[in-house]
């Protein structure tokens, strides 16, 4: 009879498996609130981070990490997009992106109508001279060259940009009125094709602006068709936000139409009192254009000011051929006379903020170049103008003359039920408009908008937790699923296998934005670690002094 041999069998299977090791990790969270990305309901799980991907998410059993974070009390969610930002000198000076790194921003887009690329040696020449309290060598030419020269130096947050439509026009049209002429139409295109395949994402104007404002809407379609090829988005400032909003809105849509692009409103509003009842009809042309098979979508800032400079308070007209010539006008007399009265008096020509505002008291003074001027940082258009004994269109005009700059300015204009319902829109994400300053050296030189240190926070602190607009999952969505899916951005935005490893904790009792318009330079609180491509850069609400960050592509990019 021969022997039998299942018991030493089973006995080696019952050792062999007893002693397998369970799963280990380069990073393993443990027991947070999965927010992933989706909108679906959270849950109580864990994430393993390996390298700079998330190799696993859910309930990781016994797994172990080499660093391991018990998430208890927090939620778990993908990396924020700014999709508005200007931290485009800022990450120059301070690539720890500290403002926007404390409230969970992985990635930082640039793009509104001006973009760091492409430049010419005039335009190189005329930023440099044009330049604040951060001064920096431009070592670069086209914006991908730009956005590499920021990652070589070292920068926290992942960074892309759209290229600008104002910085296109410049290139071949400089600051004139005019239309450009069928060859430099040529360039101009030839300019986006060559952005789109380096990975930009997209065309983005700024309308309201010279000489931005100087562009037909044949030109920009022109230019979004190009991007369109390259499945780019088109995004814009639009000509108005105000007394002709719902004009300038068809005509984002018509160029969306005609050029066959998805296309997003840069940070939505409805400016002056007299035009927030047009909410209504501006959501009623969106959603119809999205049923008509376009693809419309805004972002927004959490707040009722928003931040520009003076000469969103001056015609178009006299800042032709940019700040040399606009302040040599306004230092002639009957140019002056003519451009007090135009600031005064009500049109639909061009956006007047002054207007918007309603009243010197509702524009603050915050950026100026001139430390002559400085002291005059914090104290509005109306304190000013009393402090001198000239009216407000002529202070404004003489600070711009004075400082050598437009001097940057914040309007009081929108409503707070606005800035709600707003918040509440499927196609809402959101962008602070702002750079990424740190509360030391140079930034302090100049006051900001708290946009600038608590426009996320904002979101998932007084708007989430304390008056419910929305559900957590829901602005976590907006800040990460929404945007980076509307962007085409590949591999980001979502707590999903595979994905790049920008992953934010933060407390949903605590987070807060301590910003305000008397104090703006002061972090929020209650984002407690974030990693970029799987690198910690805030441990315990520090930085950790990383830099991981990398340029983040469009749909077009052509590696080469």
């Amino acid at each position: 009879m021969k022997p039998t041999y299942y018991f030493p069998l089973l006995a080696a299977l019952f050792i062999f498996v007893g002693c397998s090791q369970s799963e280990n990790y380069d990073i393993l969270i443990k027991n947070g609130q999965i927010v992933d990305g989706s909108g679906t309901l959270s849950y109580i799980g864990d994430v393993g981070i390996n390298a700079d991907t998330i190799a696993a998410v859910g309930d990781l059993g016994d797994a172990t990490g080499t660093q391991e974070i018990d998430a208890t009390g927090l939620a778990v969610a993908p990396g924020f997009i700014n999709m508005l930002s200007w931290a485009t000198e800022s990450l120059i000076e301070d690539g720890r992106s500290m403002a926007d790194i404390k409230q969970g921003v992985t990635l930082e887009v640039f793009g509104e109508g001006w973009s760091m690329g492409p430049l010419n040696e005039s335009m190189k020449k005329q930023e440099q001279e044009s330049q604040g309290d951060i001064q920096y060598d431009i070592e670069w030419n086209s914006l991908n060259e730009y956005l590499e020269y920021l990652t070589t130096k070292g920068v926290s947050p992942n960074v892309a940009s759209f290229v600008g439509a104002t910085t296109l026009r410049i290139n071949m049209v400089g600051y004139e009125d005019r239309a450009p002429t069928p060859q430099e139409m040529d360039s101009m295109k030839l300019m986006v094709k060559q952005a789109m395949e380096e990975g930009a994402l997209g065309v983005g104007s700024s309308l309201i602006y010279a000489p931005a404002f100087y562009s037909s809407t044949d030109e920009l379609i022109e230019l979004c068709k190009v991007a369109a090829e390259y499945d780019g988005m088109y995004i814009s400032h639009m000509r108005s936000e105000g007394s002709r909003l719902l004009e300038s809105l068809d005509e984002l849509i018509w160029i969306a139409d005609e050029a066959g692009i998805r296309a997003e409103i840069y940070h939505l509003k409805q400016s002056g009192k007299e035009n927030w009842d047009k909410f209504d009809d501006v959501v009623a042309k969106v959603d119809s254009a999205n049923a008509a098979g376009l693809h419309i979508t805004a972002d927004m800032y959490n707040y009722v000011a928003g931040a520009t400079g003076l000469d969103a308070s001056m015609p178009p007209w006299v800042q032709e051929g940019g700040y040399d010539k606009w302040a040599e006008r306004l230092q002639d007399p009957k140019i002056r006379k003519r451009v007090k009265e135009e600031m005064t008096t009500p049109t639909d020509e061009w956006e007047s903020l002054m207007q918007a505002a309603g009243d010197p008291s509702k524009i603050l003074l915050v950026g100026f170049k001139n430390d002559t001027l400085k002291h005059y940082t914090g104290k509005t258009l109306k304190e000013v103008t009393e402090i001198r004994g000239t009216s407000p269109e002529e202070t404004a005009m003489d600070l711009v003359v004075q400082d050598g700059s437009r001097v940057g300015t914040i309007y009081f204009l929108m409503s707070e039920e606005n800035v709600k319902k707003q918040i509440a829109l499927p196609w809402m994400s959101f962008g602070s408009d702002a750079g990424s300053p740190a509360t030391e050296g140079v930034f302090l030189k100049s006051s900001t908008h708290p946009r600038t240190y608590g426009n996320f926070a904002r979101l998932l602190g007084k708007y989430v937790r304390d008056e419910k607009v929305i559900s957590l999952e829901e602005a976590v969505h907006k800040l990460s699923q929404l945007p980076a899916t509307n962007l085409k951005i590949q591999k980001r935005g979502s707590l999903t296998e595979g994905n790049y490893a920008d992953v934010v904790l933060f407390d949903p009792e605590t987070i807060n934005d301590k910003a305000s318009f008397e104090d703006p330079h002061q972090y929020s609180e209650g984002m407690q670690h974030v990693f970029v491509n799987g690198t910690q850069v805030l441990k315990d609400g520090e930085h950790t002094g990383k830099t991981p960050g990398q340029v983040v592509h469009g749909p077009g990019y052509k590696k080469n």
